[in-house]
């Protein structure tokens, strides 16, 4: 194929570029000679270079912002980076790197990236829309900055979430890149720091009334069907109400989901079917206790219902094994501060604000933080639930690292060993008494990525919670028995491209077996799926090669 930009246009279009790697006859016939070093370099010498100067850099920060960089100028050589080591990479281009980032997002600023919707464009948010390059979206991942990631309200500083969440969507299941697009809705924010900050990039207001931003919203999800009409709008690190709130304003109507909500519990689904495979339980067998009652939480709770029902529980019954516990204390059926969400979970039992007192009563065989506390799970709440399990789950999954409800090393030394161990970041292996312990990393990037893959490969119209759970099982699956053994629920990230895949192909069938797919069966699910995969290799553009690759056909 031959681009349609050349010269000097044509090495500004990250898109297109192929920087040192562009041959001598593509030079000649692409007017870039002389623009160019006299040198022709494959991919692998140019990933060489990437690799040198990442490691001359200091910090991840720093990384990040060099990758980035390479983003703007090379796309194909920032996908064939990240995509040649995930398990180095993730943690530099999302979390807990992205985190930082974010905090710093308008002082490291170099340019656009995606699109910026504030909410003084109403009225007009279908004509903003239309100003996107690219006219076949499949995916917005939006967000108002409402509450990114442990760190609340960060305004525009959150737009480096959508900008990563939708990289992984490629690096981690394949998608091709061209068809994304992340979204910041710009409604204000409530952080005086940044509304004093004059670096800050977004609207220096107050956040309006909830009615006021779900007009916006509205509108916003109506202009997308028009001009993008294939698109499925992913909503990420609204504040907790919203989350929940809106995926039920949208979810049967529109295709939609919240990562915050659905991703997560898919990922915590995965990981407990994994424990109880350790254990030799069932979900439906096990106890739940949660620190942290908000979206992601009841996302959780629900989605950890909807499998125990298929399980051959009653929704009451389901409902009955999971208790949370919130900043106000255990949710309890005398309390009047609850949203209608929290309502199923708040059952009869006396008032507390006593974690470890909940413990001790509710007899909890897993405990699932989600709380943004660091260091919630202290070591009398580690002892208490080893003292009441023989094999106690815990998940401390806030992120990021200081936001950890505790660590690795803690959950096994103050468990001796018993716990099954999780956290939202990665953490390293742990020696104790002459074993090694492998904790895994309970990160949406298991889940989200292929989800996205399933629905891009069928179009899906909508997006149900089913599917996570397929997505979870089949994450699950991919865990084999020896690693299992030593404590870790969730598959090795270095091979993540082929575990998403195979997720994909799962969720893929589901979605024909629901009719939900918009474009026909293919007799071979996998084959297809894995024929849609983003490749980060560059295409030749030299007419000459072009003709005499086909002579060599």
């Amino acid at each position: 194929m031959m681009p349609t930009k050349r010269g000097f246009e044509l090495l500004h279009d990250p898109s297109l570029n192929k920087s040192t790697a562009f041959t001598e006859a593509e030079k000649q016939e692409l007017g870039l000679v002389g623009l160019l070093p006299e040198v022709s370099e494959s991919e692998d010498l140019q990933l060489q270079r990437v690799l040198h100067q990442l490691a001359q850099k200091t910090t991840d920060l720093g990384r990040y912002i060099y990758l980035m960089n390479l983003l703007d100028h090379d796309q194909t050589l920032f996908y064939r980076t990240v995509m040649s080591d995930p398990a180095r990479f993730l943690p530099i281009v999302y979390d807990p790197t992205i985190g930082e980032a974010c905090l710093r997002f308008g002082h490291i600023y170099r340019g656009p990236r995606g699109m910026y919707l504030g909410i003084t464009r109403r009225g007009k948010v279908k004509e903003v829309l239309k100003n996107w390059p690219q006219k076949d979206v499949r995916f917005i991942c939006v967000t108002d900055g409402g509450r990114i990631l442990g760190l609340g309200d960060l305004g525009a500083n959150g737009a480096g979430i959508p900008i990563g969440k939708l990289q992984l969507y490629t690096a981690c299941a394949g998608v091709p890149p061209q068809y994304l697009l992340p979204m910041y809705l710009d409604a204000g924010t409530n952080n005086e720091q940044y509304l004093i900050d004059p670096l800050y990039l977004g609207l220096r207001r107050v956040r309006p009334s909830t009615e006021e931003l779900y007009s916006f919203v509205d509108e916003f999800v109506e202009a997308v069907q028009q001009v993008f009409p294939k698109c499925c709008i992913h909503f990420e690190d609204w504040t907790g109400v919203d989350a929940v709130h809106l995926l039920q304003r949208y979810r049967d109507k529109y295709c939609v989901y919240n990562d915050d909500v659905q991703g997560t519990a898919g990922i915590v689904l995965a990981g407990m079917i994994n424990a109880t495979k350790i254990k030799g339980t069932k979900l439906s067998d096990e106890k739940y206790l949660f620190l942290g009652a908000g979206s992601a939480g009841i996302g959780l709770a629900d989605l950890i219902c909807s499998a125990m029902v298929q399980e051959g529980l009653t929704l009451k019954e389901a409902q009955s094994r999971i208790h949370l516990f919130d900043i106000d204390g255990l949710l309890e059926d005398t309390r009047k501060d609850l949203v209608d969400f929290q309502k199923p979970y708040a059952h009869r039992h006396a008032p507390t604000r006593d974690f470890v007192a909940a413990i001790e009563s509710i007899k909890p065989t897993t405990l699932i933080g989600v709380s943004t506390i660091g260091g919630a799970f202290t070591q009398k709440v580690i002892e208490t639930m080893s003292r009441i399990n023989d094999r106690p789950v815990i998940l401390a999954l806030s992120n990021p690292t200081d936001h950890a409800e505790c660590t690795a090393e803690q959950a096994y030394t103050w468990s001796n060993g018993k716990a099954i161990y999780a956290a939202g970041v990665q953490f390293p292996p742990v020696h104790l008494n002459g074993k090694t312990f492998l904790p895994g990393q309970a990160n949406n990037f298991y889940i989200f990525p292929a989800i996205g893959m399933s629905i891009f490969a069928t179009q899906a119209s909508r997006v149900t919670d089913e599917m996570f759970i397929e997505a979870a099982r089949a994450v699950a699956d991919q865990v084999p028995s020896e690693l299992l053994n030593q404590g870790l629920i969730y598959p090795l990230q270095s091979n993540i491209l082929e575990t998403e895949v195979q997720t994909a192909a799962r969720v893929a069938k589901l979605v024909f077996d629901s009719g939900l797919a918009r474009v026909e069966r293919p007799k071979n699910l996998n084959s297809w799926v894995r024929s849609l995969v983003y490749k980060p290799e560059y295409p030749t553009y030299s007419e000459t090669e072009t003709r005499e690759s086909y002579a060599a056909d």
